[in-house]
């Protein structure tokens, strides 16, 4: 699907979707919890029906109580005595991750609850994405895994036990969030270490989750993760906040191109993201912090330098405020865009370069922005809903309409992204 901007001021009140990130790690604790879970505020985009239709796989039961309300009968089997592990028992022999990494890898560790086989699967650009360290954990952990040339499908077949186990943390958060919602439901107590762990923010979320739903995780710098075994998940009433990668591209959109206020979003919220508003800031927009809302008002924006390491998802948002900015945008942690739904340094810089701006990265963790006055034209969204965000955001300010192709990706966080920006759009007028 095509979709066309055109430049447009801003004025308006977009509200995100949930956020994703924590819509999933809901689902997979209410499919181990015991009782009935109810999810509040769950906006179902494409990730997070993969994660509906993984949790069902995995026996869970669903029913909709609303547009945006489900409630969930775990479907995790307790062990009736102390040292006996716990045995998931799943509606099929093949779980469908979609396009979502997350789904993926989150779910892999919690399959490894049955004891019997199961295959992951997935499509598109997750075809691509590396799996071989989650093999490795589980294989660690007492379970048998499988994967293809370190990818995707992957057999898994449990139970898990706990133990010890080691893994790469340099790639992505996602290997060690799995295993962590699973391994409180192990008999054995469990050690895991982890190297060089990024994205540090999104263990945290992993963690407090966990809590939230009554288990204990505990770490040390994010190192090594102790997680005692024979604990059980109890069911709660869970209101699911919103979106942060999302609310970034909405402020991005805002301060480059008018005024908006994004509801349904906290500073105080452990989502990585929220460091937008530091680089809004640094840029020279008006940030204004409210308790469940941030408005952002354009100005003459400044060139900046930012880490996004532990915040990769930033990196489109943040090559907008790049763009129009005076002078030469330094962002750091690009080495971590490579195995994303496309490879999104390659992305940017290809796709902002057919608008007239150039991004560069001269080093391997390093890009640059050099800000200018876009044009119009032609632009792909690669198959990555954040790409396509993002060139929608810059073509609100180019000198002519921008045309977007395979714009339909942003169903996969954000399926309402465009009819917001139209609205706004409006709101100006």
């Amino acid at each position: 699907m095509e979709r066309t901007v055109r430049p447009a001021l801003l004025r308006g009140a977009p509200t995100p979707p949930c956020s994703k990130s924590y819509a999933q790690r809901a689902l997979a604790l209410a499919l181990l919890a015991e009782g009935r879970t109810t999810l509040r505020n769950l906006d179902l985009c494409d990730d997070t029906r993969r994660a509906l239709d993984a949790i069902r796989t995995l026996g869970a039961r669903i029913e909709r109580l609303d547009a945006s309300t489900v409630a969930v009968e775990g479907g995790l089997r307790y062990g009736r005595r102390a040292g006996e592990h716990c045995v998931l028992r799943p509606a099929a022999d093949r779980l469908h991750a979609g396009e979502s990494g997350l789904a993926a890898r989150l779910f892999a560790p919690l399959a490894a609850l049955a004891d019997r086989p199961l295959l992951i699967e997935g499509e598109g650009t997750l075809l691509h994405r590396p799996m071989q360290t989650v093999a490795d954990a589980l294989r660690q952990l007492g379970a048998r895994a499988e994967a293809t040339d370190g990818r995707l499908p992957l057999t898994v077949c449990g139970p898990l036990r706990g133990g010890e186990a080691r893994i790469d943390g340099s790639v992505s958060s996602q290997f060690a969030t799995g295993l962590l919602l699973a391994l409180p439901c192990c008999a054995e107590e469990t050690v895991l270490r982890l190297s060089d762990a990024v994205s540090t923010p999104y263990l945290d979320m992993t963690i407090a989750a966990a809590e939230r739903f009554g288990a204990a995780i505990f770490q040390r710098d994010y190192a090594e993760f102790y997680v005692p075994g024979g604990q059980r998940y109890r069911a709660v009433d869970y209101t699911i906040e919103g979106d942060w990668s999302a609310a970034a591209m909405l402020l991005a959109a805002g301060a480059v191109a008018g005024e908006v206020t994004v509801g349904g979003i906290s500073r105080l919220s452990r989502q990585a993201d929220t460091r937008f508003c530091e680089a809004l800031a640094r840029a020279g927009a008006v940030v204004v912090d409210e308790a469940h809302a941030v408005t952002v008002v354009r100005r003459p924006l400044r060139a900046f330098e930012f880490d996004a390491t532990d915040c990769p998802d930033l990196f489109p948002a943040l090559a907008v405020l790049g763009a129009a900015a005076e002078g030469t945008t330094v962002l750091r942690g690009a080495s971590r865009l490579r195995h994303k739904e496309c490879d999104r340094g390659a992305a940017l810089r290809e796709e902002y370069g057919r608008l007239g701006i150039e991004i560069e990265m001269p080093e391997a963790d390093v890009m640059t922005v050099r800000g200018g006055a876009p044009r119009g034209g032609r632009v792909s969204a690669h198959g990555d809903h954040r790409i396509a965000m993002s060139l929608a955001a810059t073509a609100l300010r180019a000198d002519a309409p921008v045309t977007i192709e395979g714009a339909e990706c942003v169903a996969k966080s954000f399926p309402e992204f465009f009819e917001q920006l139209e609205r706004c759009t409006a709101g100006a007028k």
